[in-house]
């Protein structure tokens, strides 16, 4: 019945993650911005798909529109794209089509006969710059991870030394990815400086441009070159998926409500939020900051309890300390008050990262954690 339906969402809810709680911590998916949901409502409701123009005639523009505005705003005259359902299948995209640039008879003829590809990325860089190698057949032994300086940024030379190396095995390096704020640092990459490696030695940037020739299939039934408007306007070919769900009108409503100047505002509280935290842990005994000095949102810290804040040891200290952050998540999960991402990273026994982007979060939010 109609009832029991209602109640099971509300249970459904009610037993789920608050993601839009102010004090929920844990990812960069926190808060609820209520013009977005009223878009993807809406979405649902149109149950439509993006692989034609012809069945998404205001969608596409819509996408075409947004893509052209955020490449104005980083300083391309030309640019295209497509929105995929996350930063992980972005990632494979970007593989895909730097293999294709390199090795475009790879997509007809198969790996045979190739000599074997190297990729590289920051060893902070995040684990699904990895999956591609898996997937498309390179081999995670040929996925290199680059060192990082104290910041947590990749280190140019190394970067030059592994691809000189890679190309002193006999292999072909094709590709980099540079990273504009790290999982869980937040460190942004020397971009210029990695950039001109790659150009020295041809390799590919992080950068698209070549989305159709690489994953178009030509499907006659979809795709058909005699239709009665502009066929450039179908975009189901530039993408794997085919069926695609409509993303970008959520995007667009919601720059529609805000503008340029409420997405400046947002992203200027939340830094300042996390200022703030640093400020916080930097004058509250217990607490220590993993990066001195965040570059970005992500706050990553220690909490030493007074049991080992005294330890001349330091094996056994740092063993005592990489206890602490799961326990506290544990009891922060039981009494429902909070939630926090931890992590080890490197050498670093596990800390807490908290990153502020939901709009809700204050500073009495702050105070309690």
């Amino acid at each position: 019945s109609l009832e029991q339906i209602l109640v099971d969402c509300r249970d459904t809810l009610k037993y789920g993650v608050k993601t839009g709680h102010p004090r929920f911590f844990n990812q960069l998916s926190s808060g609820l911005d209520i013009i977005s949901l009223a878009a993807d409502w809406l979405t649902s409701t149109a149950n439509t798909n993006m692989f034609t123009y012809e069945i998404a005639p205001v969608f596409t523009l819509m996408e075409d529109v947004v893509i052209r505005r955020m490449c104005s705003i980083i300083g391309w005259e030309d640019g295209e794209g497509i929105f995929s359902p996350g930063g992980s299948i972005n990632n494979l995209y970007a593989v895909i089509m730097a293999r294709h640039y390199v090795m475009p008879e790879v997509k007809y003829d198969g790996m045979r006969g190739f000599p074997e590809l190297v990729m590289f990325q920051s060893k902070h860089a995040h684990y699904s710059n990895k999956r591609p190698g898996a997937v498309l057949g390179i081999g995670l032994k040929n996925c290199i991870d680059i060192e990082v300086d104290d910041k947590g940024r990749m280190i140019a030379s190394d970067l030059e030394l592994k691809i000189l190396q890679s190309k002193l095995a006999g292999k072909v390096p094709f590709y980099v990815t540079a990273t504009a704020g790290t999982t869980v640092i937040g460190a942004f990459d020397k971009i210029p400086e990695i950039s001109g490696i790659c150009k020295k030695y041809g390799v590919w940037l992080h950068v698209d441009g070549i989305l159709e020739s690489c994953n178009e299939m030509n499907a006659d039934y979809l795709f058909q070159q005699d239709k009665h408007y502009d066929v450039t306007y179908d975009t189901g070919d530039k993408t794997i998926q085919c069926g695609r769900h409509v993303d970008v009108f959520k995007l667009w409503l919601a720059w529609r409500a805000k503008g340029d100047a409420g997405f400046e505002k947002h992203v200027d509280r939340c830094i300042e939020l996390s200022r703030y935290l640093v400020r916080k842990i930097r004058k509250t005994r217990g607490f220590e900051l993993v990066n001195p000095e965040p570059e970005y949102a992500n706050v990553c810290f220690w909490y030493f309890p007074p049991c080992i804040r005294n330890l001349s040891d330091e094996t056994i200290k740092h063993e005592k300390l990489n206890k602490v952050a799961p326990l506290i998540k544990s009891r922060m999960m039981e009494n429902g008050t909070i939630m926090i991402g931890y992590q080890p990273l490197g050498s670093k026994v596990n800390f807490f990262r908290n990153i502020v982007s939901n709009p809700a979060v204050d500073y009495d939010d702050i105070d309690f954690i």
